[in-house]
């Protein structure tokens, strides 16, 4: 019985993803996937979505910490997190079909800092010439 780590990050969310064979059972946060994420579906096929394209959505189990951001930048990250745990699991079998979904890139978008003199980061204050 394998068991994997890997983690997920998304903005400012990070998912803690323990991946093992098993019956497709998936516990995040202490409850299951439909608890949850309730009903969006489309978030839920994301969060599905590596382990439909690799077959194994009824051969692994999966417990997974989330924390920071919202509950779709915690189901990317999610994502990420079990992509990056199949890959691990079996390398030979996944990383192409992985890869060429776009599933092991981490997406770097986060939000830009707030600058000095600037009402946010790059908003200025409005100008009044009189």
């Amino acid at each position: 019985m394998n068991k994997v780590y890997a983690t997920g990050k998304r903005k400012t969310a990070i998912a803690k993803v323990y991946l093992e064979t098993g019956t497709g059972k998936l516990v995040i946060n202490g409850i299951g996937l439909d608890e949850w994420l309730g009903g969006h579906d489309s978030i839920k096929m994301k969060v599905m979505q590596p382990l439909v394209l690799t077959n194994q959505d009824k051969s692994v189990d999966i417990h997974a910490t989330t924390l920071g951001g919202g509950y779709s930048a915690q189901a990317e990250a999610l994502r990420s997190g079990i992509a990056k745990a199949l890959n691990n699991l079996d390398r030979e079998a996944f990383r192409k079909t992985l890869k060429s979904a776009g599933l092991l890139t981490r997406d770097a978008r986060i939000v830009e800092r707030k600058k000095y003199g600037k009402r946010k980061a790059r908003r200025s204050p409005q100008f009044s010439k009189r």
